[in-house]
This record gives C-alpha cells, structure tokens and sequence, in this order.
C-alpha cells in the first residue's frame, strides 16, 4: 500500500518553462553567450543523456555563480511567470487529506525551489523537499529519492513517483520506486503517459490498493 507520493516539479507540478529558458539565457547573457531558443532549452531540459553545464553554459561543470545568477532570476520574476498546472492545487490538497506523506525531488537548486515554493504557497505541503544542491548526484541518479525514503522512514514499495521525463523515469527505476509518467509538461513521450491531473488522481488511488 503507498503511502508516500514523490513529486518531481518543473513540468509536472509547476509550469515554469517560461522562467526556466528565460532564466538560463540570463546566466548565458552574464558569460556573454549568445542567448538559446526556448524551444531548444525545454527540448533539452530532461535529457539525461548531456551534462547540462557544457550544453547551456559551456561549461564543463556547474560554478556557485550559475546557481546565484539563475536564483537572481527566479527571485526578480518568479511572481511574473511561474504557475500550477491546473488541478495540481486541489490534487495535493486531496492527497493531504486522505494523510499521505507528500514529497519533492527537483534537480533545481535549493534556494529558487523555496522561492517557487513560497510563491506558490506550498511550503506547508510537502514532508520533505530534496533539491539537486541537497546530494553529491541529481535525477536520474536515485540519491534524491533514497534521502526522501530515509527522511521519512519509508520503504521503496510504500512510494510512489511522479514525473515528466527520462531522469525522473531512471531515477525512480534505480531506487525501486514504481514511477508515473505525465506529459503535460516538458515530457515528449506519448505512450503510458497521463494526460490529465484527473487521471493522475485515478491511478495514484488505484495503485495505492495494489
């Protein structure tokens, strides 16, 4: 029986793709880059087959000043352009009702996720919050989602993981965690995916019985 729901962010619960290819191309600008497609950031976002750093920074790693320029992006616009997919307010509050522990596991890093948090008024939602700055590995390594298991003393077949992409699918298969694709975010996949927040519901409920 699950008792924990695991949530991924950008692309499942929050639709900040504007704030995301707006906010990497701010980092760009600083390393005088010239700016990148937003449709070619989003492309990419999930892709756990790249080292993000080289193929949005040029970079052969991820520096402090890329974290503190895309959070002083987030922190100036975040009230502008981030939002809930509709019925993701609602779905985590049914959740909460019906006593689920309820979790985030975002590659973001830890400082913009508490400002999206906070925007959003979720900071009292979530049992436990790990970000990519929160572990020596992010999504699709499994050490986000096997802190939040720790954390919360729970076991791998209690959860259950909510996701957009690839990482999120990898990382979730490489802690034992039974995974549920969406793809009214960033995620291309068309095949055993959700498509709605009302489906979503549906299948958490169903798998909570198994």
């Amino acid at each position: 029986m699950k008792k924990l729901i695991i949530f991924d962010m950008d692309g499942t619960l929050v639709d900040s793709s504007l704030t995301i290819a707006n906010a990497i191309n701010s980092v760009r600008e600083k390393l005088s880059l010239k700016p990148m497609d937003e449709a070619k950031i989003l492309d990419k976002i999930n892709d756990p087959h790249l080292n993000p750093a080289q193929y949005f920074y040029e970079a052969e790693k991820f520096i402090p000043e890329h974290e503190q320029w895309f959070s002083e992006y987030y922190t100036q616009n975040h009230e502008r352009e981030l939002r809930l997919y509709k019925g993701i307010a609602d779905l985590l509050k049914l959740l909460k009702a019906k006593g689920y522990k309820i979790a985030l596991a975002t590659n973001a890093y830890r400082n913009s996720t508490l400002q999206s948090l906070e925007h959003l008024s979720l900071m009292d939602t979530f049992d436990a919050v790990v970000c990519f700055d929160d572990v020596k590995r992010g999504k699709p390594n499994p050490a986000m989602l096997l802190k939040i298991l720790e954390d919360l003393n729970v076991s791998p077949q209690e959860a259950l993981f909510v996701g957009d992409g690839e990482r999120d699918m990898l990382a979730s298969k490489a802690a034992n965690i039974d995974y549920i694709m969406v793809n009214w975010g960033f995620s291309e996949y068309t095949e055993n995916v959700i498509e709605s927040v009302e489906k979503l519901k549906e299948i958490i409920f169903e798998k909570s019985l198994e």
